[in-house]
């Protein structure tokens, strides 16, 4: 199961929104390891395999949730 993961970056409209096959509670430290300083680079790997380096310093928010399985045809309930 994949999480969704949302980063806000500074000075940036937009935010970085994507699904990571990682789960929710080791994209959480990975962030929370940016944010108070302990690493300089928040490193995380999407759902495809690629790679996305973000510098902990231009982070604004890190949003982390799990992806909710979407649900295709009339039969689905």
């Amino acid at each position: 199961m994949s999480v969704d993961v949302k980063i806000g970056i500074e000075n940036s409209p937009r935010e970085l929104g994507f699904a990571s096959a990682d789960k929710a509670d080791e994209v959480y430290a990975a962030a929370q390891r940016a944010l108070d300083g302990t690493d300089a680079v928040l490193a995380l790997t999407d759902d495809k395999g690629a790679r996305v380096l973000i510098p902990a310093a231009k982070i604004a928010y890190v949003e982390v949730g799990s992806a909710e399985n979407r649900r295709v045809g009339f039969g689905a309930a």
